[in-house]
């Protein structure tokens, strides 16, 4: 991984692929890594983006094609219209994406790795994951049952509220890194990739007077009051493939969301790190890629070292 103390490289994709999706959207899959290995697909978190991931995905590159992207809306992407902005068209959005995929790069074993709203879109896949050998996720905001209900709720609409009231605009990275120094969920992620947040979630504002969200703060909230309803229709029963949860620690104070259900224990193989937050691979990459990598090799995919 090509980084120094203040800053992290990402290297240029082997190729790309823009694939147009629904209600005018495109998304642009970036594949890196050893082509010769079995194929890992990997997304991001609410407001985030794909290559803010790469001190965690790196560490697939020597033995893995790691294809990334980034959910309409965000990171690469222009920015479309509100109304299109739901985990439904994101979850048809990632099974065009793999068709697409496969017809361009080829057919071979895949485990899709996504992180808080895209672990949750992924568990909403139309195929219910028939295309994937294998799914990790990290910290879905899943619901829980009985009373949990209202508490899932009144911690979505607190988080709604908060993230209406973020700023949008900032007159440089450097005021924007000002203000995550201040978060309490960032508080463990290492100074570099806080940069790396910077770099890939803002873009310079069209007026050229500073830089702005990528993904702005209204959409952001919008995918958040949609996460209740969505959750509750997940059927983990129903998944056509192995799903590996990583869930941040229950008792860390400074959760996204409520996403520790005791059925994930029988129903999943089910991990949770200790005093790591919501922001999983970001706060905790090294440990993120030896789950995932026994997990994968678990369901019959060696790596190409091994």
């Amino acid at each position: 991984m090509a980084s120094t103390a203040n800053s992290v490289e990402i290297p240029a994709p082997r190729s790309t692929l823009e694939v147009p999706l629904a209600a005018g959207a495109v998304t642009v899959l970036r594949r890196h890594g050893n082509l010769r290995g079995a194929r890992i697909v990997l997304s991001h978190g609410n407001g985030l983006a794909a290559d803010l991931y790469y001190p965690f995905w790196a560490r697939f590159l020597p033995d893995f094609e790691v294809v990334v992207f980034d959910c309409r809306n965000h990171g690469w992407n222009a920015l479309g219209a509100p109304e299109h902005h739901n985990p439904r068209l994101f979850a048809e959005d990632v099974e065009a994406l793999m068709a697409a995929m496969e017809q361009e790069f080829g057919p071979k074993p895949c485990v899709g790795i996504f992180h808080s709203l895209s672990a949750l879109v992924s568990l909403l896949l139309p195929s219910k994951g028939a295309r994937f050998d294998g799914l990790v996720l990290f910290d879905p905001p899943l619901c829980k049952q009985g009373v949990s209900q209202a508490h899932f709720e009144a911690h979505s609409e607190r988080m709604v509220d908060l993230l209406r009231r973020r700023a949008a605009r900032f007159e440089s990275e450097e005021q924007y890194l000002e203000l995550v120094e201040y978060s309490p969920m960032l508080g463990t992620v290492a100074p570099e990739v806080k940069r790396l947040l910077a770099r890939t979630t803002l873009r310079r504002s069209a007026d050229g007077e500073g830089y702005e969200l990528r993904c702005p703060p209204a959409y952001e909230a919008q995918a958040v009051e949609f996460l209740c309803a969505y959750a509750v229709l997940v059927d983990l029963d129903a998944m056509d493939c192995p799903v590996k949860v990583v869930g941040a620690d229950p008792t860390v104070p400074f959760s996204y969301l409520p996403s520790f259900d005791p059925r994930l224990v029988v129903k999943v193989d089910y991990d949770f790190l200790p005093e790591v937050g919501h922001h999983v691979p970001l706060e905790a990459p090294r440990r993120c890629h030896a789950l995932s990598l026994e997990f994968i090799e678990s369901c019959g995919l060696p790596t190409c070292s091994r």
